[in-house]
């Protein structure tokens, strides 16, 4: 499959996407798989086994592993990037896409030292006050505007040994506004402006009432909590300027912001793969016990879904377009049925629609 995926892509693989998603089991029983830990399904107290998967820019699946249910999913990235790179012995290493929470400091000092390019979004309202004004200075006209700023810093992390760790990386940020976003960023703010007038007005409030709250971040709140919290008028500006933003940070400074930008939005395409394989293809709940059980029926998931997009692959190509759901055409296709008389396999009589999928795939 990865090399059918690399022939339709001219045999380049320039960009790969990457993420994490989880499936439960029906059973309460744990073992070295199966583990209860943070569930992406809402499935709490459910033994699960998380799913690591590699696309490309288009969605045709290349790589997955399967890893035990509470592993952290930002420390599945390195191993599969190892995995993937060895097995297939990618001639030059592809420009890894994958969610921000996956891209912590240890991921990111791994990709720089080993020379991959990457791409993840960035927290605009969570970063240093001194980046924060210097992007809110920045002009937005409308939603078109995009602005690019070089930064250099210096990030934290810990080695395999447990030890801190400093590493000096210099990144391109993209910057985007949407007027959309910034209506929402505005409505998020004074949601949490009224539940801080609430917190406030609280008799014997105490520090843990605010510090870890979401907007703890417009408070001037003293250490020994010996005086009143208030509000910062100037903190809240700040944020206000902020509305509308999104920022993307990149290691390859030979990239255009829009491809950029355009590389990460794509990243559906996992998200997609992960949504069809749970509700089309019925990959969860998974039933089996024994370990290899269950990476076969992974397996049979992922041949599913490969050969679920070579066949909307074929249908584009061909321009073919049916004027009803993908859901309705899967049962179409459930339904084309044949006889087997010796070695012979023959079709029974297909409908006009069932005929237009034979052709697709006769050529």
């Amino acid at each position: 499959m990865f090399e059918h995926a690399k022939k339709i892509m001219d045999n380049t693989i320039t960009v790969t996407f990457y993420d994490v998603t989880t499936l439960h089991f029906e059973s309460e029983s744990e073992d070295d798989l199966r583990r209860i830990g943070f569930s992406k399904e809402g499935k709490l107290n459910r033994p699960q086994i998380q799913l690591g998967l590699f696309t490309t820019l288009q969605g045709y699946p290349l790589s997955y592993e399967v890893y035990e249910g509470n592993k952290y999913e930002g420390h599945t990235l390195v191993d599969i990037l190892q995995k993937f790179q060895t097995r297939f012995n990618l001639p030059s290493k592809p420009i890894v896409v994958a969610d921000k929470g996956m891209l912590n400091n240890a991921n990111i000092a791994y990709l720089e030292k080993n020379n991959y390019k990457y791409i993840l979004a960035y927290k605009i309202k969570n970063i240093s006050r001194e980046l924060k004004t210097k992007i809110a200075n920045l002009v937005f006209i409308d939603d078109g505007t995009i602005h690019t700023l070089d930064i250099e810093k210096e990030i934290i992390y810990k080695d395999g040994e447990g030890r801190n760790q400093k590493f000096i990386i210099k990144q391109r940020l993209i910057l985007t506004y949407s007027s959309k976003r910034a209506k929402k960023d505005k409505r998020t703010r004074e949601k949490a402006l009224e539940k801080i007038e609430t917190a406030l007005n609280k008799k014997n409030i105490t520090k843990s009432d605010l510090k870890l709250s979401y907007y703890a971040k417009y408070l001037d709140i003293d250490d020994k909590c010996t005086i009143k919290y208030k509000l910062n008028p100037d903190k809240v500006d700040l944020d206000a300027r902020l509305d509308g933003i999104k920022g993307f940070a990149t290691n390859d400074f030979t990239l255009k912001a829009n491809d950029v930008i355009a590389h990460y939005q794509n990243q559906y395409a996992v998200e997609r793969a992960f949504r069809i394989s749970k509700t089309d293809l019925r990959i969860r709940p998974i039933y089996h016990r024994l370990e290899n059980r269950i990476k076969a029926h992974v397996l049979i998931s992922f041949v599913a879904y490969a050969v679920f997009m070579e066949f909307e692959r074929r249908l584009k190509n061909k321009g073919i377009k049916f004027k009803f759901s993908q859901k309705l055409l899967k049962k179409i296709i459930e339904h084309i049925l044949a006889v087997k008389i010796g070695n012979e396999i023959i079709p029974i009589p297909p409908s006009p629609i069932q005929r237009k999928i034979f052709e697709i795939f006769e050529s």
